[in-house]
């Protein structure tokens, strides 16, 4: 037996990492190229000398058609290669059936051996890949796309067969029944005009109609068995409870309670980890690392991502931690900078000095107005949730916006109601503003979340808010308080910065809509924090569209964001903070 790391054995597992990543997009492309040839195959005419030798065993209508054959086959193929690299084994089924049909249909239409002998050298080599095919596709969708290729071959037949007899008038020929159903078949089969001509433009449009409707359902059809899986239930409260039970025991970032909320569903592995993700499109987007025992973090990304691609998902990670870039990159992923965390140390922060009179002048100002800031502990009683919710619904209104998710807390009043909330109130009693807090996500540090204000306020009120959530985390006992992300601000802004950065700016223009990154930055900014950055974890260039799709329509909900306001419909105009903070 050769030792463990012995160069036999590492050569083998270097010929296994090189079939995985590139072997399966090598046939992928060859599969394709394969199309091409029956196509060309199809429409370039047999040589004479194997034409002669068919017709002694072989009627014309077979010969024909097998052309047809190719011809479809030919275009399937194309479509199926990108699924086919994509690991699909449904993709893998069907390019299988489809190589040894085309083999076939070489061989009858004009004894093309050589355009045979390379569809099952193909078929051959897939063969031997079959254990590479393993992503699976979506049940419900794969029975739906058979179910409609059935119904649709059966309404095709009865469509073409009643309207051939129903609209003989329309042809120099008048069909009965059977007359009308076998040149249905004949169309279908051996893609050739009926014996009848059309003699009206109506009869030359029933024609086209009947390709049509099966061209059309059979692409619905393959696009069905070719889905990836959907996610098409939330998580169930077992699961949420088994997930709620490693937060508290495993959480590191505020991250941690945002993957309780309800968009998420999750995965565990067998260490005693939870990974918290949402789907969008066939992009699994984790929020932040892996929740649980730090022996177990290399080992939950692999399997997640195993997970992933049993699925037909792509596998990314969305705001993770600096220490654990190594590990992500050694499981195969690249990392991209998105933003930075301002994290605020709170044994040196102070309203003293000079650097911090603005702060003093406000608390100051404020005290001499009336305006109060008292931290409520949960839970939050009904009357003061309700008080809430209409500040929330006023803020969202003004700006035009809806509620951003996934890596941010919304007004979720199950959720909010266990969150302890500081909240201003005016002279007057009136709730002017509140931010709900995160706490000990990680042990010893608070998070802000949720932070809204009412559309006429005093000036300086989230300064003022913002100074007494500072004040009261130092005098309870914590030791940083989080200030969030400052996300892709100062990203892909010259044109010779990476393309990758420049498409990341994009990202930051479509979700500026609705976020104002730039001056909650700089809002950050004055409480002087430390910035940490955040990565984004994704698997391979080609995939970042998709990933950067996903992160914009996991927070924002819906494409339409992602359109031109010209193109959008009509709506109340955005109207970001410049100032203040929003969320």
């Amino acid at each position: 037996m050769p030792e463990p790391y012995s160069p036999k054995l590492r050569w083998q597992s270097r010929f296994e990492a090189w079939v995985e990543r590139w072997g399966v997009s090598l046939i992928a492309w060859l599969v394709a190229l394969m199309g091409v040839v029956n196509v060309f195959s199809a429409l370039s005419p047999a040589l004479h000398e194997r034409l002669r030798l068919l017709d002694r065993f072989m009627i014309l209508e077979v010969r024909a058609g097998s052309r047809l054959a190719v011809t479809l086959a030919g275009f399937a193929l194309l479509m199926v290669a990108v699924n086919l690299r994509r690991h699909k084994y449904a993709a893998w089924l069907l390019t299988m059936g489809l190589l040894i049909l085309s083999a076939v249909g070489h061989l009858f239409k004009g004894l093309d051996y050589e355009e045979a002998s390379l569809a099952l050298a193909l078929a051959a080599i897939l063969w031997w890949m079959r254990s590479r095919f393993h992503a699976r596709s979506d049940p419900p969708s794969v029975q739906q796309g058979i179910k409609v290729l059935l119904a649709s071959a059966l309404f095709t037949l009865l469509y073409g067969t009643v309207g051939f007899y129903l609209l003989a008038h329309h042809f120099h020929t008048r069909f009965d029944l059977l007359t009308a159903l076998e040149q249905t078949v004949q169309m279908l089969i051996q893609l050739s005009p009926p014996t009848a001509l059309p003699v009206t433009h109506f009869g030359r449009y029933f024609l086209d109609s009947i390709y049509v409707i099966a061209v059309v359902t059979l692409g619905y059809s393959l696009a069905m068995i070719l889905r990836p899986v959907v996610i098409r239930e939330p998580a169930a409260p077992a699961e949420r409870a088994r997930a709620a039970a490693i937060v508290a025991a495993h959480g590191r970032t505020p991250l941690a309670r945002l993957a309780l909320l309800p968009d998420k569903a999750y995965f565990f592995t067998p260490g005693g980890s939870v990974i918290a993700f949402t789907l969008k499109g066939r992009v699994a987007l984790a929020l932040g690392d892996p929740i649980g025992p730090s022996t177990d973090f290399a080992d939950a990304v692999r399997a997640f991502q195993a997970y992933c691609a049993r699925n037909d998902w792509i596998a990314a990670f969305y705001q993770t931690l600096p220490a654990t870039r190594d590990l992500y990159e050694a499981a195969g992923l690249s990392a991209l900078t998105i933003g930075q965390e301002a994290l605020v140390d709170l044994s040196t922060f102070s309203l003293e000095g000079r650097a911090n009179k603005e702060f003093r002048n406000v608390k100051n100002r404020f005290a001499r107005l009336g305006h109060t800031a008292t931290l409520v502990p949960p839970p939050l009683e009904a009357s003061l949730l309700e008080a809430l919710r209409a500040v929330s619904d006023e803020w969202l209104s003004t700006r035009g916006m809806t509620e951003l998710r996934f890596s941010l807390g919304w007004f979720d009043e199950d959720y909010l109601r266990q969150c302890p909330v500081m909240v201003i109130r005016t002279a007057e009693g009136r709730i002017s503003a509140f931010a709900s807090l995160i706490l000990d996500l990680p042990p010893g540090g608070v998070s802000v979340d949720l932070m809204r204000h009412r559309r006429a306020t005093e000036s300086g009120t989230m300064d003022f808010l913002f100074v007494s959530l500072l004040e009261w985390a130092k005098t309870a006992g914590y030791t940083v308080f989080d200030l969030g992300l400052s996300a892709l601000v100062g990203v892909g802004e010259h044109s010779d910065d990476p393309a990758i950065e420049r498409a990341m700016r994009y990202l930051y223009h479509s979700l500026t809509r609705f976020y104002n990154y730039q001056g909650l930055h700089a809002f950050k900014a004055k409480f002087h924090p430390r910035w940490e950055p955040r990565y984004l974890m994704y698997p391979q260039p080609l995939t970042l569209p998709a990933v950067a799709l996903a992160i914009v329509q996991a927070h924002v909900g819906t494409w339409r964001a992602l359109l031109p306001e010209w193109r959008r419909p009509p709506g109340p105009a955005s109207t970001p903070a410049t100032e203040e903070p929003s969320s």
